[in-house]
């Protein structure tokens, strides 16, 4: 189920996974051996190793089926508490000891890891190798092993490892695995063997979550209706318990009342027809399935929005501006963030990557800056990095395979070519090849691998102009041009084009949007949005592609609207608290302080636990 192998080098020369964004996790309480580990310099690691390798001068013998494995006791119990005490509890006469319960090929690794710091882990060994480490307590092998499956988790494989975590101590293996379960609960109850496997008492537990990540409530229904028929004639008797967990006043009401109430599972149910009674008593569906005034009823409360929009900066009230909003599509509203000793910012560009927020280049209302700073959302703190080449108004910025390109822009004496990369993990910018025309005021955007950038002001006129950069080659090619002339327009993978959404041409304020397809090389027309606007916050959320402020010819703004390609139609979103016009939007991912960045925290219960409970009868046999 896994796929590849790595020899992992020692645990103290690598980043552990408490240090992966995977949720809460606490310290082992049972000795680990990292520090007398990093005692053995490499020199008497191989010497060690080589005396061991010609038996001599060995002073224990590991017998596994027959098996020989010659050793030292010194080595294996600087390594391991249970070694330690397997050999201070014998007679120092001994040196053959008989270890039940472990494979001669896993004993093999786990001794010479002991001598050489690494071990190779596989699909194929990991969870053999994991057991057999926390048996003998070489807990850097546990985590070695645990940052394995970390790496491998997938929808097929997270509840099967989840499970296997409540048998051995990992909580960061634990935390990883329940908190992949929750925010790829769609994707996992559509493919995975493992979800259909799930006891009755284990999928309530799952679908009750605020955490649970679904766009359509619709999609828990249907997740209950999957794993009942799986075995209908003994799960149906389930149904009012599970519905009890379905938020069924988010529901649509046609659906509602076609899907739900009317299906056999639960028309003929008696605990299903007091849970619909109660709902009408105590919330009246209006024609969108929405309520009037939510509640914490959990009939009615909504999930905890995995996606959270932050707009940053921007130009309000005839100044730069530090305010940070942050917007929940669950519920519809936006929060201010206070922050204290920011700067303003204004024509800048904003990203999230690997767990951070960038804030780029712009301009603070007296200087045009180079400056890049990131906000970790976690620990509430800004951090400044390294500086972009060249001062940068008007830039233009996107995330391609982890890392962040900045273009163009105005340096305060000339419109920009130039562009440039950013690898976080080195802290470095690198210029890339220039592109072909000079551009600032324009926008960029990501698909399919590349960098797409569209219109602007080449220090003349503003562009229709577009091109395209591919990070294979380093090379910039122009492609078909827009219909419109846009300067301030925001442009946006979404689906598999790229939108190109209002923006100025000199004359006018554009509501027009037009998207281009890559493989025919041309662009057409998309219903125009709500609102002429300028120099605005954009980006895809939750599968919805929404703009944010701006200028809409006359003043800055506080409107927000989406666009939903399904429909092929715009709607009004709920508006900012201030107006603001050259925002910057980037959406950040799977937030596990997402309460701190939501409206109306009172809707969901507080304290709520990522962790997952599983029934030990029901241990899956292989992960």
């Amino acid at each position: 189920m896994f796929a590849g192998n790595t020899s992992v080098p020692h645990a103290s020369d690598r980043s552990t996974a408490s240090d992966s964004n995977v949720g809460d996790s606490s310290t082992p309480t049972r000795q680990s051996s990292s520090n007398m580990e990093r005692e053995m310099s490499e020199g008497n690691c191989s010497i060690s190793n080589e005396l061991r390798l010609e038996g001599r001068p060995c002073d224990v013998i590991i017998s596994i089926d027959g098996m020989e494995f010659k050793a030292h006791k010194q080595i294996l119990s600087c390594c391991s508490v249970y070694f330690g005490t397997l050999f201070n509890n014998c007679a120092d006469k001994m040196m053959v000891y008989q270890i039940p319960g472990v494979s001669a090929e896993i004993m093999g690794l786990i001794i010479n890891y002991a001598y050489t710091g690494t071990v190779p882990i596989t699909e194929d060994n990991v969870e053999s190798l994991l057991v057999a480490a926390d048996q003998f307590n070489f807990m850097d092998i546990v985590n070695l092993c645990c940052e394995f499956l970390i790496s491998r988790l997938c929808f097929e494989n997270c509840i099967g490892i989840c499970r296997f975590t409540d048998y051995y101590y990992c909580p960061d293996l634990r935390a990883a695995a329940c908190v992949y379960i929750l925010h790829h609960f769609e994707e996992v109850s559509q493919v995975s063997e493992e979800f259909l496997d799930l006891s009755a008492e284990e999928l309530a537990h799952i679908i009750e979550k605020d955490e649970l990540n679904v766009k359509r409530e619709e999609a828990v229904f249907e997740a209950v209706l999957r794993w009942i028929a799986h075995d209908p004639q003994n799960r149906r008797q389930y149904i009012a318990c599970l519905l009890s967990k379905v938020r069924l006043a988010l529901l649509p009401s046609d659906y509602f009342m076609n899907n739900v109430k009317a299906h056999e599972y639960v028309k003929d149910n008696a605990g299903c027809k007091d849970i619909i009674s109660a709902l009408s008593e105590i919330y009246d569906l209006n024609s969108d399935g929405q309520s009037a005034s939510a509640n914490a009823n959990p009939l009615t409360r909504p999930r905890l929005p995995y996606p959270i929009l932050f707009a940053i900066g921007g130009w309000s009230g005839g100044s730069a501006t530090s305010t940070i909003e942050t917007y929940d599509g669950r519920t519809d509203k936006w929060l201010n963030i206070p922050w204290e000793q920011e700067s303003p910012v204004t024509y800048h560009g904003s990203v999230y990557l690997k767990g951070y927020v960038y804030v780029i280049g712009g301009f603070d209302g007296t200087d045009y800056l180079d400056i890049v700073k990131r906000f970790d959302p976690l620990q509430k703190a800004w951090q400044q990095v390294a500086p972009i080449h060249s001062r940068r108004r008007y830039v233009s910025v996107t995330v391609v395979d982890n890392f962040i390109y900045a273009m163009g822009g105005f340096d305060g004496y000339i419109e920009l070519n130039t562009a440039e990369r950013y690898d976080p993990d080195t802290d470095q910018w690198t210029l890339v090849t220039p592109m072909h025309e000079q551009r600032s005021d324009a926008n960029a955007t990501t698909l399919n691998g590349k960098v797409y950038i569209c219109g602007g002001f080449d220090g003349d006129q503003c562009l229709s102009s577009a091109e395209v950069f591919d990070p294979a080659t380093n090379q910039w090619s122009l492609i078909a041009p827009m219909s419109s002339r846009r300067r301030g327009l925001g442009v946006m993978g979404y689906g598999n084009q790229v939108y190109a959404v209002g923006g100025f041409d000199e004359n006018s304020w554009h509501q027009t949007v037009e998207a281009y397809n890559p493989v025919t090389n041309d662009w057409h027309a998309v219903p125009s949005m709500l609102n002429p606007r300028s120099n605005f916050g954009i980006e895809v959320m939750d599968g919805l592609l929404f703009v944010v402020g701006g200028f809409n010819g006359s003043s800055s703004t506080v409107a927000t609207e989406f666009y939903k390609e399904d429909t092929n139609e715009w709607y009004n979103a709920h508006s900012m608290g201030i107006t603001r016009g050259a925002v910057s939007c980037c959406v950040v991912p799977g937030l596990s302080s997402v309460m701190e960045y939501i409206a109306r925290p009172h809707c969901y219960r507080h304290n709520t636990s990522m962790d997952i409970s599983f029934s030990t009868s029901t241990r899956s046999t292989s992960l």
